[in-house]
């Protein structure tokens, strides 16, 4: 993944706000989602999103005077790209060294663990009933 293919932490925010409202919304629309507390300037949101969308992640239509933006990519899609980038670049390609990183973790509750053996397991069965 190049780094034109990899969201900044704000960026991720704006994306965020841009799949939770779904359709197209404006950069209002985000900014009031996002942020509303006024913890970011609406120049300073519509900088990002304009960003987004030269990086390839937004469309954009402008309808009047108002710019819509609708994501490129899902969430999900985005989520496999940038955890694959990780595994590649801090685990060497390795899921089980990164599973042993993050069940390493301080603070890891038993019914946590309780859920990634769910996961797991579910995970198991589907590539034995499929394994293409």
């Amino acid at each position: 993944m190049a780094e034109q293919d990899k969201l900044t932490p704000v960026e991720w925010e704006m994306m965020e706000a841009v799949w939770s409202l779904g359709g197209s919304p404006s950069v209002r629309d985000v900014l009031e989602y996002a942020f509303p507390n006024g913890e970011k300037a609406y120049t300073t949101v519509q900088t990002v999103m304009n960003t987004l969308e030269r990086k390839g992640f937004l469309g954009r239509k402008k309808t009047g005077m108002v710019n819509f933006y609708t994501p490129v990519r899902s969430r999900d899609e985005m989520e496999r790209e940038e955890m694959s980038s990780i595994v590649s670049r801090i685990f060497g390609g390795s899921k089980p060294a990164l599973a042993s990183s993050l069940l390493s973790l301080d603070g890891l509750e038993l019914e946590e663990i309780e859920q990634i053996k769910e996961i797991l397991a579910r995970r198991e069965k589907e590539l034995k009933e499929d394994p293409e």
